[in-house]
């Protein structure tokens, strides 16, 4: 009769207790739990990252912002800003989106490049001899030709002018004669958007000293009025017989001559001659 083989049961579970309750094996576990959570942390970054891929994002619209602001906007959405041109616009600041390529609202993908114009901070210079002809012209049509220009106009003055009304007599930019019956000064250059200062031809409303005609001859009071005292005679009356009018002297004026007594510039003075020379007259 064979005998009965001892049980090996209590020693596999008190072994495997053993195992079980071990440091070792609470450790390995612990480091094969970490791996495994940052196994799913980098497989659910990288799905994200793979569904995402190519897909379209709506380009925001940076018109009218600082492009210090449009850049942080596009860093934002993964966009990059790059300025392709700037422009002057009169008015504005500088560093100012003006346009944009693509457009607002379009769909691109991320990390695409923005290409914008902005605006100067410097304004453009205009050089005078781009400038039209201005001296002895119509004022109201020379400032609608420089309001193209974009350059400003401003009447700062009115001089007599023996010729048509409201024609430019003078030029002045930042307070300095640029523009005159002289000449101009071509190669100054003028800020877009700056400001010209004119003054005008008037016939009237000045007033001058009456002159002391009386003894003159009419050619040289002719040549008094109009030259220097820029009046001009009137109506002349001859008394006597006269063969040389020109050379015929004045006895008699109208209005008289009067000290500080005055008449509006561009009158006339009405005369009456003789041929012989007044006995009075020096």
């Amino acid at each position: 009769m064979s005998k009965k083989q001892p049980s090996t049961e209590p020693n596999f579970v008190i072994k495997l207790f053993r195992f079980l309750t071990n440091k070792i094996f609470f450790k390995n576990l612990l480091f094969m739990g970490i791996f495994l959570l940052i196994l799913l942390i980098a497989l659910n970054i990288y799905l994200r990252s793979y569904t995402n891929h190519g897909q379209k994002l709506t380009l925001p619209d940076f018109n009218d912002m600082h492009l210090r602001d449009a850049s942080k906007l596009a860093t934002e959405k993964t966009f990059q800003i790059i300025v392709n041109d700037s422009t002057h616009i009169v008015g504005m600041p500088g560093g100012v989106v003006i346009n944009q390529n693509p457009k607002a609202g379009s769909q691109v993908k991320e990390n695409r490049k923005i290409y914008v114009t902005t605006t100067k901070y410097q304004s453009d210079l205009i050089r005078m001899k781009s400038l039209p002809e201005l001296y002895g012209r119509e004022y109201e049509q020379k400032r609608k030709e420089l309001s193209h220009l974009k350059i400003n106009t401003r009447v700062k003055d009115y001089k007599y002018d023996p010729g048509e009304p409201d024609h430019v007599l003078e030029v002045y930019y930042k307070d300095k004669l640029i523009i005159s019956g002289e000449g101009r000064d071509n190669d100054l250059k003028i800020e877009k958007g700056g400001t010209l200062d004119f003054v005008l031809s008037k016939r009237s409303g000045l007033s001058i000293q009456i002159p002391d005609l009386r003894c003159q001859t009419l050619a040289a009071a002719q040549f008094l009025l109009e030259d220097g005292a820029r009046l001009r005679v009137g109506v002349v009356r001859e008394e006597g017989e006269i063969d040389d009018v020109s050379s015929a002297y004045i006895i008699q004026q109208y209005p008289p001559y009067e000290e500080n007594v005055t008449m509006q510039i561009g009158n006339a003075i009405d005369l009456i001659v003789t041929a012989e020379k007044p006995k009075d007259c020096q």
